[in-house]
This record gives C-alpha cells, structure tokens and sequence, in this order.
C-alpha cells in the first residue's frame, strides 16, 4: 500500500524552494523536466513552478508531461473508469469523451504542478494527443515543435529533443516509476513489441476516433530499473535532496536513458 504523504502545516516559502532546487544540482539556463507531487511537496504548485523557474532562471527551459489518457479507450485509465460497466453505460462514457485540443484539452491525471505550468502564459505544447508535453523558456518551441502524432515516446517525441540537449529530469515526490524517460530506451531496443491505440481528436470542428499503431509501452518494471540506475552510477549522477517537504532526485536524462536501454535489453525477452 502506498504511503499517504500530508502536506505540512507550514509551506515551504518559493524563495527556500528556489534555494533548495540549487543545492540539489538545479542549473541556472538548463532543460529541466520534472515528474511532481505536490501532495507530497505541499504548498501551491503555481509558487513552485515560479520558484523551478527562478533556479533555471530566464535562460532555462522547464518541461512538464501533460499526456492525456481520458480521451482513449485503450488507456489504462480508461479502463479502469468502464470496469464493470455495461454495453450502454459504456457507450456513454465513450460519447462523452472530449477531443484533444493541444491549446484546452486539461491534463489532470499529470497533477497540479503539471498543469500549473501548462496554463502559464507563453507556454508551448507538443501536439500529441495522448502524450503531449507542455513547457516555458527559450528552447520550448525547440524542443516540443515536432512531435509526431503516432510516436508517443520516442525519436519524433519531445523525449530524444531532451535527449539531445542534455536535459536533468527532476523527480519532486515522487519515484522511478514515473519516469518517462525510461520510455526512449523502450524506443532503442531491437524490435519492441507494438500494439494499437485509440483516442478522440478533432476533425472539422468535430471530433472522430483516430486508430495508430505505436509499440508497447510498459512502465511495470520501472521501479526496478530505477533502483539499479541508482545503486550502479557513478557517485553524484543521481542527487538527492529535500524540494519544498519532498524528498527529491536529480539526474541527468541522458544517463538515465542510456543505462535503461542496456537495463531493458537484460530484464525483458526478445519480443515482449
């Protein structure tokens, strides 16, 4: 069972936040990608995305996921939500599903930090319809301008542009498991498995079903990995440190990913 973490009775002024983000590793005009709780690191998410801004400073770029799963039917969500429902209420549920709008379409399952920053004024977002990004700072239209719609993870995603620019990931309470970048290293392995995937997106001012093929993604080991990543680089590639109540990690992506493709290539059979 996973552990309930209270926010504290007294928030974490933005200001100590800024200061925290710096001792962790946090480089002013950087790329910074972060995966955030702010159940766990209490206070308000908009004074904890100004103060990820303050530590990057105006040359930095911070990047947040603002993926989609509640417009697709073959999300896991999705199909946790229509569990046990019956042909009509299903088709309901279905119906009743907005399209994506890259511009309004919310991303609440990303948590509030995520959708803090998504709704900052000048922010850019990728244009996939199940796995966008959102992000503020020089390099967002960079790095989110090309993001294929049938590639959720991988080389056309906003993911490889982050590969390239060096980017940190930052994990503010919250563990390897959400660690997206793991998914690139599911991209490089030699012949992935591949599935269909469903969603609703805009067409002609309506909205119509769109089918894609895509591989497999399966984040199920990804605490498992994340540990190994930890316990096996060098001293200092993985910092810890506390960010507002959140005990935290900062770590280069580049390294993450590379360690994973090996990591991956080892744990999972040929072909899934």
């Amino acid at each position: 069972m996973r552990a309930v973490t209270r926010h504290p009775r007294h928030p974490v002024p933005a200001d100590r936040i800024a200061a925290q983000l710096r001792a962790l590793g946090v480089e002013r005009g950087g790329v910074l990608l972060v995966h955030a709780s702010m159940r766990a690191a209490g206070g308000d998410a908009g004074a904890m995305a100004r103060a990820l801004r303050v530590a990057l400073g105006p040359r930095g770029t911070l990047v947040v996921p603002s993926f989609t799963p509640e417009n697709s039917d073959t999300s896991a969500l999705h199909l946790d939500r229509v569990r046990g429902l019956g042909r009509e209420e299903r088709a309901a549920v279905l119906a009743e599903m907005p399209p994506f709008d890259r511009a309004s379409s919310p991303a609440p399952s990303m948590g509030r930090l995520a959708e803090s920053v998504r709704l900052t004024r000048g922010a850019v977002r990728s244009a996939h319809p199940q796995t966008s990004f959102a992000a503020v700072g020089p390099e967002a239209a960079r790095l989110l301008g090309h993001h294929r719609p049938d590639c959720h993870l991988g080389e056309d995603s906003p993911l490889a542009r982050l590969y390239e620019a060096d980017a940190r990931v930052l994990l503010l309470g919250t563990e390897f498991g959400t660690c997206t970048a793991f998914h690139l290293a599911e991209y490089r392995l030699p012949a992935p498995p591949r599935r269909l995937y469903r969603c609703v997106i805009a067409s002609d001012g309506g909205r119509r079903w769109w089918e894609y093929e895509d591989i497999e993604l399966d984040d199920s080991d990804f605490p498992s990995l994340g540990a190994d990543f930890e316990q096996s680089v060098a001293a200092g590639e993985v910092r810890r440190g506390r960010v507002g109540a959140a005990p935290s990690r900062l770590f280069r992506l580049r390294a993450a990913v590379d360690f994973a493709t090996g990591w991956l290539e080892d744990h999972r059979s040929p072909g899934g």
